[in-house]
C-alpha cells in the first residue's frame, strides 16, 4: 500500500488546491500535541459523497464542541469536498475533512492558534476483508472503556477520542481477532473501535446500545430507518455483556464498515442471517442509487 504522504494529486488545504506531497503540518502544531483536532469520514459511491450535508454539519458541531470555529461556511466545505472528489476522479472511495489548531501557541491554552482545514480523498474499497464481511468478523472485548459523558466531548469526531480505539484494535489483532467490542464507563456494551453495533434476537428484533457516551453514527441512523421501513423492530437500550448469549445475530455499522456481519464476540457466537444480509443489500441499494432517487 502506498503511504498516505506519498500519494499523488491534490488536497484542498486552507482554500487552496495543493500538491499532495506539499501539504505539511508543523511538528509543533497544537492539534498534534493536545489532540485539538476534529475530522469526518465520508464514503464516495459512483462519484457522489453519501450524506455529505449530514457529515459536514457534524464536522462543524465537533469543532464547536472543541471550542474552535472552522473559518469557512458549511457550503464552502461541501463545495470543497465535491471539488476534490472531482479533481481526484474518485469513483468509489473515501473523503477525509480535518480541522486542527496550528502552531501559534504551544501550551494547554490555544486561544490564538490559527484553525487549519484540509479535505483529502482517495479510492478505497472495503474496510474489512471482503471474505470476512461474508463470513462475519470476530471481536474480542476491550479492556479499555468509553469514558463517562461528563469527561469528554463524547458526541464528536475528535481525534483524542480514538486513542483507546487504536489501543483496543491493536490488542485484538494481536489475539487473532479483527476488531474489538468496547464497553462504556458503566460496563454496558457501547460500540466497536470505529463502528456502532446491533444485535438480532430470536424473534427478529434488533437491539442496539443507546448512544449516550459514544457517537450516534450516521450509518447507524440510516440502518435504523431501513429496518423500520421493513417492519423490523429496533430497540435502543442498555445492553449487558452477559446478554450476548441471548442474541443469534450481530453486525456493525459505520461509514467505513458499512454493514459488516459479526460471527463472534469473545466466547459468544452469531450467525450471518438473512436479516443482516438483507439490511446490507438495502444499504447498498440506497448508497448506489442515491443519484437517481
Amino acid at each position: 500500500m502506498i503511504p498516505y504522504d506519498k500519494r499523488e494529486g491534490k488536497i484542498w488545504y486552507n482554500n487552496e488546491l495543493v500538491d499532495w506531497s506539499d501539504v505539511k503540518v508543523h511538528v509543533l502544531s497544537h492539534g498534534l500535541h493536545y489532540a485539538s483536532c476534529v475530522f469526518e469520514g465520508e464514503r464516495v459511491y459512483d462519484g457522489e459523497i453519501f450524506k455529505l450535508e449530514e457529515h459536514t454539519k457534524r464536522f462543524f458541531y465537533s469543532a464547536e464542541r472543541m471550542g474552535f470555529e472552522i473559518p469557512y461556511t458549511l457550503e464552502e466545505i461541501n463545495a470543497a469536498s465535491k471539488k476534490i472528489v472531482s479533481i481526484q476522479n474518485v469513483s468509489n472511495g473515501y473523503v477525509r475533512p480535518v480541522a486542527w489548531r496550528g502552531s501559534e501557541m504551544m501550551a494547554i491554552s490555544a486561544q490564538k492558534t490559527k484553525i487549519h482545514v484540509a479535505v483529502a480523498t482517495w479510492e478505497w474499497g472495503s474496510y474489512f476483508d471482503p471474505k470476512l464481511k461474508i463470513e462475519g468478523i470476530k471481536l474480542n472485548i476491550s479492556k479499555w472503556r468509553r469514558p463517562a459523558p461528563n469527561t469528554i466531548p463524547w458526541d464528536t469526531k475528535a481525534a483524542g477520542l480514538y486513542m483507546i480505539c487504536t489501543l483496543s484494535k491493536h490488542e485484538a489483532e494481536k489475539q487473532g481477532y479483527t476488531d474489538s467490542l468496547m464497553l462504556d464507563h458503566e460496563g454496558y456494551v457501547a460500540e466497536a473501535t470505529g463502528a456502532n453495533v446491533f444485535f438480532k434476537d430470536s424473534d427478529g428484533k434488533l437491539h442496539t446500545p443507546t448512544p449516550d457516551s459514544f457517537l450516534d453514527g450516521i450509518t447507524r441512523r440510516t440502518i435504523i430507518e431501513i429496518a423500520k421501513s421493513k417492519n423490523i423492530e429496533v430497540i435502543e437500550r442498555k445492553i449487558k455483556p452477559d446478554e450476548l448469549s441471548n442474541f443469534v445475530g450481530c453486525f456493525l455499522t459505520g461509514t467505513a464498515a458499512e454493514v459488516t456481519p459479526v460471527s463472534q464476540i469473545d466466547k459468544f457466537n452469531f450467525k450471518v442471517c438473512n436479516t443482516i444480509i438483507g439490511l446490507s443489500d438495502n444499504y447498498q441499494e440506497i448508497v448506489r442509487k442515491r443519484k437517481a432517487a
